[in-house]
């Protein structure tokens, strides 16, 4: 046993209270905080609750309440006719008074900045120091407003018809759906979206082929983690979805930024890519160029997918927008040898935050991406999923997606008629027949960013297309330039005023 320490003297002021808060949580954290900074060294005897209380004005019950959760911690320890001590604490003067995140003190005080400050000293795994390259950008802030990128028409949705359906669900919900749930979603869910997917966009789909995710990005990471390993080629459309490559790039891949012409991925390039393992295309409407994949090229990249033995990951980000004729069969129509992986969202038919997607998967894939998934979330939110099975089967989606075409269309042709015309290195804008937003070609760089920075003046939000490039992989300055503009996120009249803002600040 260690030898015997006198009572601890306490200087009452050593110990600041303030009697508008909890004094029991007080007295514990102060307690707390000496005994891991080491001005309470372990042995130290304590004095007793009735001397402690009156020496700080306070009750005795707050005083013993305070070293009753300090014993339940471990951090002091009672003896049997002697009092009570600081606990036997390792090292007690090295650890940090800071309330633990789960991370080392200098990464969790740099986290917050983590593009900007994260340094090799506080790295300690390759997938760490992957995130300061690859890392999604935080959302543009507040409600939408023109001419917010990858936004629909959600103004438009009909909450008080969810909001019924969501109701009915929680009145009375299924004991069974209240337990754990099937990795791979609602089952009744999966037929339907397989329903919907055979009749829209002639996929022969069943339920058993779909897994349901939270998102599209969720998706397209599940197939990073699987499709590739580490040093894996990876093709990805340049300009493209970045977000797309930062999640194989933290899987471990080497991004390959593949050019874009009027008819898609350059599948010539491709070819010419040995390491490869994974295509990721977006050939109903390519983001951001707006363009869609011949059937050439579709055909072409089938054959080429077969040929190497790799995967497509096809995102329809935006397929059910289409304004003349039916939305276009996606590449997952045309595959016969099981190599396309379909991405799906309700996330532009419905609303972003819903965060509710879907894979279509070869058959030989469905059961490790079941598994995948289920160890990261287990399964989907229920009620979501019930709810939104409910819509579609009462025939509310499909009369939504008729409601949600017709007003971008509307909007789409509220951008084109009121655009701002004869503006020096700006190109003609073009008639968009299909998606949610439109991209104009600027002929330099220094123009691109004075008119972004123009709008931003009068509160008008429009992308760089500069920013979609890879690091490292842009062309010439006067053929990277441009504005990618959302058409979707507010009403006609709401553009009008953008665009009357935009002409007088840009013709300024």
């Amino acid at each position: 046993m260690p030898p015997v320490s006198p009572p601890l003297s306490f200087n009452p002021a050593g110990i600041e209270l303030d009697r508008r808060q909890g004094l029991t949580r007080q007295l514990y954290e102060a307690l707390r905080q000496r005994v891991l900074d080491g001005r309470l060294v372990s042995g130290t005897r304590l004095p007793a609750t009735r001397d402690l209380a009156a020496a700080l004005s306070i009750s005795r019950n707050s005083v013993v309440r305070a070293y009753d959760q300090l014993y339940a911690e471990g951090f002091i320890e009672s003896r049997v006719g002697d009092g009570t001590y600081v606990a036997q604490l390792p090292m007690a003067e090295k650890l940090s008074t800071k309330v633990s995140t789960g991370l080392s003190t200098g990464l969790s005080t740099k986290w917050a900045n983590l593009p900007e400050d994260l340094d090799d000293e506080v790295i300690h795994s390759a997938g760490l120091a992957r995130v300061k390259d690859h890392h999604l950008p935080q959302p543009p802030l507040g409600p939408p407003r023109a001419f917010r990128v990858g936004v629909p028409a959600f103004d438009l949705f009909p909450f008080e018809v969810w909001a019924k359906l969501n109701g009915a669900f929680w009145r009375k919900p299924d004991l069974e759906q209240l337990c754990y749930g099937d990795p791979a979603g609602d089952g009744r869910l999966r037929g339907l979206i397989a329903a919907y997917l055979r009749s829209s966009r002639g996929m022969q789909c069943t339920a058993e082929q779909i897994v349901i995710t939270s998102g599209a990005q969720q998706a397209i990471s599940l197939c990073a983690q699987l499709l590739v390993e580490t040093g894996d080629g990876v093709a990805v459309e340049n300009p493209g979805y970045r977000a797309a490559g930062h999640a194989f790039a933290l899987a471990g891949g080497r991004l390959h930024g593949v050019p874009v012409d009027g008819e898609g991925m350059d599948c010539q390039v491709l070819s010419t890519l040995n390491d490869c393992r994974v295509a990721y295309v977006t050939p109903s409407h390519q983001y951001p160029l707006g363009v869609v994949m011949s059937l050439a090229r579709r055909l072409e990249l089938l054959a080429w997918a077969e040929r190497s033995g790799g995967w497509i990951v096809e995102d329809d980000y935006d397929g059910e927008y289409r304004y003349s004729g039916a939305p276009l069969s996606p590449l997952a129509a045309l595959d016969r040898s099981g190599r396309v992986l379909y991405v799906g969202t309700f996330g532009k038919v419905a609303f972003p935050a819903l965060r509710l997607g879907y894979l279509v998967l070869p058959p030989s894939l469905v059961q490790a991406f079941t598994r995948r998934r289920a160890v990261d979330v287990r399964h989907s939110e229920v009620s979501t999923q019930a709810v939104m099975a409910e819509f579609m089967a009462a025939g509310h989606f499909q009369r939504h997606i008729r409601r949600m075409r017709r007003a971008a269309l509307s909007r789409r042709n509220a951008l084109l008629a009121g655009w701002p015309t004869g503006l020096p290195g700006v190109g003609a804008l073009p008639n968009a027949a299909a998606g949610l937003h439109i991209t104009v070609r600027v002929d330099s760089l220094a123009r691109e960013q004075a008119l972004l920075a123009q709008a931003r003046a009068v509160d008008v939000e429009i992308n760089g297309l500069s920013s979609y490039w890879l690091a490292g992989t842009r062309p010439p300055p006067d053929q990277h330039a441009g504005l990618v503009m959302g058409f979707a996120a507010v009403p006609e009249a709401a553009i009008a005023q953008a665009l009357a803002r935009l002409r007088q600040a840009w013709k300024a």
